[in-house]
């Protein structure tokens, strides 16, 4: 059975990794790792020929087959029938399902029919699954940052450089530079093969065009350049590359473009390839050994984050075996096996951009440092970073204060105010206020903070005048600082700054909502009801409609609800 398997997969390998490419453009919502089972044992329990599909096939793989063989049936559960759905179109559109096979349409009738059973077939496993569960943690492999959560929890601040510094590093990086040129020398449509997707002859091309050597082998060329097709799938993530019409590649419009002129676009790219991390993964000769070093690259990568950036080159590689051999059977065997586990790894990871070596040191470069602080964040683990103070806008240093703690948010601030005249933080600091009509929380942190330079914020005041969110704390402050003809505040202005705070409190929750308006007393909100509602605040009727829910006393309730229906008749 296993040699069946084997052969099995190495027929569909190529039809998957086209439809792979296929999906990225055409059904983004779908996962097309779960097609892989599905493609497979449709292959050996039901069909000789890929292309031929049956409704009672179909029924019966996913019914009757699939849970026999599934791996996680929580991820099946959520996304094997869009993602064997997106896969029946694929096979439609570009003409590989074969005639015998019944419709698209039928197909997926037969989708939907069987999608509340499949779920619950799922349900059943996932529930035998926890009954059967001893107690003992998943071991993952050497990528997995979870055993590393309370150490990445407790690093120092880590400040990420300026956008324009990290991509003038990405515009340098050389395998975004190789998947560029792989694209454009595949061209605007590039007839890809069944078994391999390239022919020898064009992979000699394909290796020229990136600047790779021609390895010296008597068999085809293609089982050995893994190296190219890493770069391949890298032009895939980067999507310089796309499926065109029928079995064919294209490259992207703007491929030839990159290095991009703007900052945003270039690392908006570097972070759609960033996953390629796992490409520098030792690939051995024998699969159990290579699964045995799975992470390895992401094992490197956290490892340099926690010890402050860099590491000597023969301790992080001890360290790395070690923990090879305590997560797998065969983790000395492969790491052994491997000769310098480490090279693929550091070589990607330069090539990325992402790491350096000096000498007997690797250290983590500030792209690398933003790479992994986005994997970190992608395994919804948490760590403190946050942007370089001189780097950081007015809005960020708003938004992010919001987030800390009063004693770390006051030194934020302290260290941006030394960079700035107190004149220019204060036109900056009300300027982002500003941007967001609707955010009232940076709204009176920026208030509060510029309301604490005296004098030297009086021009910045006088310039919030005109924008009507601002103006109530401009009133406010310029009357405070006895500005020669500046406005008095308003009842109006006063009613604003009242439902600046509301909001606040409101999304603090219901409880501190109910807490604020009981401190003020039933009479003063029931004065308040009567003109708030006129205010035109962002939040003025989502307020009153919870005041109308929330206040423990009915006729203010009621009260709430009269002028929620004023309000809203405006």
């Amino acid at each position: 059975m296993t040699d069946r398997i084997e052969v099995a997969a190495t027929e569909l390998r190529p039809l998957l990794e086209e439809f792979i490419m296929w999906a990225r453009a055409n059904a983004p919502g779908s996962d097309p790792e779960l097609v892989g089972p599905a493609a497979l044992w449709h292959r050996l329990a039901f069909s000789q020929d890929l292309g031929t599909w049956k409704r009672a096939d179909l029924r019966n793989l996913l019914l009757d087959r699939m849970p026999k063989v599934v791996e996680d049936p929580d991820a099946a559960a959520d996304g094997m029938l869009p993602a064997v759905d997106a896969y029946l179109t694929f096979l439609s559109q570009t003409g590989r399902l074969a005639e015998g096979s019944d419709s698209l349409a039928d197909l997926q009738a037969e989708l939907d029919d069987v999608e509340d059973e499949f779920v619950d077939l799922m349900e059943e496993l996932l529930d035998d699954a926890e009954g059967d569960d001893d107690g003992e943690d998943e071991v993952g492999d050497l990528g997995d940052f979870e055993p590393f959560a309370d150490d990445l929890a407790e690093l120092d601040t880590i400040r990420l450089r300026p956008d324009s510094e990290l991509a003038a590093a990405a515009r340098q990086a050389p395998l975004v530079a190789k998947a560029r040129d792989l694209a454009l020398w595949v061209g605007s449509g590039r007839r890809v093969g069944e078994d391999t997707l390239l022919t020898d002859a064009e992979v000699e091309e394909a290796l020229a065009a990136v600047g790779l050597p021609r390895p010296d082998t008597d068999g085809p060329i293609a089982e050995v350049v893994p190296q190219l097709w890493n770069i391949w799938n890298l032009a895939v993530d980067l999507e310089f590359l796309q499926p065109g019409e029928g079995n064919t590649v294209a490259v992207q419009d703007d491929t030839s473009e990159w290095p991009f002129d703007d900052d945003e676009d270039v690392l908006d790219a570097w972070m759609l390839g960033l996953h390629s991390v796992d490409y520098g993964d030792p690939e051995l000769s024998d699969e159990d050994l290579t699964m045995a070093l799975a992470g390895l690259t992401r094992g490197l990568l956290v490892r340099l984050l926690l010890a402050g950036g860099s590491r000597e080159l023969d301790d992080l590689a001890q360290d790395l075996a070690e923990s090879a051999a305590d997560l797998d059977e065969l983790g000395s065997d492969a790491w052994e096996a491997a000769g310098e586990p480490l090279a693929p790894a550091i070589d990607w990871l330069v090539g990325y951009g992402m790491v350096e070596v000096d000498g007997s040191t690797i250290r983590l470069t500030p792209l690398g440092t933003e790479g992994v602080v986005h994997l970190v964040d992608d395994a919804d683990i948490e760590v403190d970073a946050r942007p370089a103070i001189e780097s950081m806008s007015a809005h960020e240093l708003l938004a992010l204060s919001a987030e800390l703690p009063e004693e770390e948010a006051d030194a934020e601030f302290a260290a941006w105010m030394r960079l700035r005249e107190p004149g220019k933080a204060a036109e900056e600091l009300l300027e982002a206020a500003a941007e967001d009509e609707s955010d009232a929380l940076i709204r009176v942190q920026a208030a509060s903070v510029v309301g604490t330079l005296g004098e030297a914020a009086i021009p910045a005041w006088q310039a919030a005048l005109k924008q009507p969110s601002l103006r109530p704390y401009a009133a406010t402050h310029l009357s405070q600082l006895e500005v020669e003809g500046a406005p008095e505040p308003t009842q109006d202005d006063t009613h604003w700054l009242i439902l600046d705070m509301w909001t606040i409190s409101a999304g603090l929750g219901r409880s501190e909502f109910v807490s604020s308006l009981r401190d003020i007393g039933p009479e003063m909100v029931n004065n308040l009801l009567e003109a708030i509602w006129r205010i035109p605040h962002a939040h003025v009727e989502e307020l009153l409609d919870l005041i109308s829910q929330v206040h423990p006393d009915k006729q203010v309730a009621k009260a709430a609800r009269r002028a929620l229906f004023k309000a809203r008749s405006v």
